[in-house]
């Protein structure tokens, strides 16, 4: 497992001061256990992609986002590829306004220059200045819009066992009910109860962990064929066009270069 980003110690404070900023680039792979501190934090990558599991789910956040975890919120990171990434510590009294649950919000400019601009502060005390850049690293959690990268697990045994099958090997087209005679459920249970626990139909829980672990191959540098076969695509350009529905743009124009840092 890897070191913590900021001293436990201080991760658990509170009243000390509002924000604490930190930013690494690591030539290892980052993965922590689950574990959760009194601060909330927004975790992001300078570039590449994270993996952030929660007791909701995964989320897939690439350099073009961040994640808001509230403050004693379990969850566990994971890196693809060496680690190069941010993360921001916010005092529990200011999370107040913040969200209560955790979510994917899209990156802007005036974040990133804060965030930046913060990572570089030393000491305990805030002068005036910096309270206001903490005030734009708040105001912008609040406001930014929300990205739904979420994948929902399911609670029922049968069906997490299904689910982590799937995620496991995104290419298995193995159908509905070959899964439900595979994991000893009834199909009409397996759709009823699928729906019910992760808000999806199973296809579409299906093409949502396939859509993400396709995010995963693009960051790290697979090509747009290898991925689209790697997924159980028949063809490229079923795996384009379903990319397109989803995220408005082709594989190849989805992630930007990323940001300075």
């Amino acid at each position: 497992m890897s070191k913590p980003l900021l001293d436990p110690q201080l991760a658990q404070s509170t009243g000390l001061v509002t924000l604490i900023a930190v930013k690494q680039v690591d030539p290892l792979r980052r993965e922590t256990s689950p574990h959760s501190h009194a601060r909330g934090q927004l975790l992001g990558a300078i570039r590449g992609l994270l993996t952030v599991g929660t007791d909701r789910g995964q989320h897939v956040v690439a350099a073009t986002q961040a994640i808001w975890i509230p403050p004693h919120q379990t969850h566990s990171v994971r890196s693809h590829g060496p680690f190069a990434g941010w993360s921001v510590y916010v005092d529990k009294p200011a999370c107040a306004t913040l969200p209560a649950q955790p979510c994917t919000i899209r990156m802007s400019a005036l974040l990133h220059a804060a965030v930046d601009r913060a990572a570089g502060w030393s000491g305990a005390l805030l002068d005036d200045a910096q309270a206001r850049v903490v005030g734009v690293v708040l105001d912008e959690i609040r406001s930014l819009p929300r990205e739904s990268f979420e994948l929902p697990m399911p609670r029922d045994a049968r069906l997490l066992r299904i689910a982590q099958a799937i995620a496991d090997d995104p290419s298995d087209n193995r159908s509905l009910p070959e899964w439900a005679d595979w994991a000893h459920v009834p199909s009409r249970t397996l759709t009823r109860r699928f729906s019910a626990e992760t808000g999806f139909s199973f296809t579409q829980w299906r093409q949502r962990s396939r859509l993400l672990r396709a995010l995963e191959l693009l960051t790290g540098g697979t090509a747009v064929t290898t991925t689209a076969l790697d997924l159980g695509y028949e063809n490229v350009s079923a795996f384009i066009a379903m990319f397109r529905r989803n995220f408005g743009v082709t594989p190849g124009r989805y992630l930007p270069p990323a940001a300075p840092g």
